[in-house]
């Protein structure tokens, strides 16, 4: 019971995240930026939120940006969730979409 609870919590912060990411204004964080998973501790203290970037040469400054900013989307976070507590972010560099791309670039070079 527990799991589903994690579980759409996750699924929670992973959209209202995408929606505080659009309007940052921080100019490093730029381009197509997605969060592909968040993973949330049982006790909620703290989520590590999957990052990937289209552009994959600004993937280092995106991630900076999105560090720098942690307080801020933490903050937001927690006026938009209604949690007792809200969790530490921590933003991983993700680039399970690169490699998809790269899978099906090789199949379609099969054909």
């Amino acid at each position: 019971m527990a799991n589903k609870r994690i579980g759409r919590i996750n699924e929670e912060i992973q959209r209202e995240l995408a929606n505080l990411i659009r309007n940052l204004k921080d100019p490093r964080v730029h381009g197509l930026v997605s969060i592909t998973a968040v993973e949330t501790t049982p006790d909620l203290r703290f989520a590590k939120i999957h990052v990937s970037v289209l552009d994959q040469s600004d993937v280092r400054e995106v991630i900076k940006g999105l560090k720098s900013s942690a307080s801020y989307l933490r903050r937001e976070l927690g006026h938009s969730l209604s949690l007792r507590y809200t969790p530490e972010l921590q933003f991983i560099e993700d680039d399970s979409i690169n490699k998809g791309a790269h899978i099906l670039k090789l199949l379609n070079d099969i054909d």
